[in-house]
């Protein structure tokens, strides 16, 4: 069974920056990973992902620019980098794994077998 712990969420001030990992146990590059946000009152959202069919990155409209998402084998770990953050970002950020085929159109649907606890981002002065 796969195990996913996402880290490094905490309060930032708008403009500024965070980076999310997320390492998993029995991680293998052919599982899809996805990071979600849920805002108190909103349903879980897409933030971004790689696609397990060929390590494409894919992003929703309103992160554009501003965040990267990458992984380190090795390190079976996922980043997601934020930077420029707005008040609009806070929220819980979970990472999610798919086994399977999932290309980068696919991977920002809520497809995923596994899914961490989530960690808190909050963006306020």
């Amino acid at each position: 069974q796969l195990q996913l712990v996402e880290s490094g969420g905490g309060l930032v001030q708008p403009g500024g920056s965070l980076r999310l990992s997320c390492e998993a146990s029995g991680f293998t590059s052919e599982y899809a990973i996805g990071w979600f946000r849920q805002a108190p009152g909103k349903e879980r959202e897409g933030v971004s992902c790689i696609a397990s069919s060929d390590g494409s990155p894919n992003y929703a409209d309103s992160v554009k620019g501003r965040f990267t998402v990458s992984r380190d084998n090795a390190k079976s770990t996922v980043y997601l980098q934020m930077n420029n953050l707005k008040p609009e970002d806070t929220g819980v950020y979970y990472c999610g794994a798919a086994a399977g085929w999932v290309t980068a159109s696919g991977c920002l649907h809520p497809i995923y077998d596994y899914w961490g606890q989530g960690t808190q981002v909050t963006v306020s002065s």
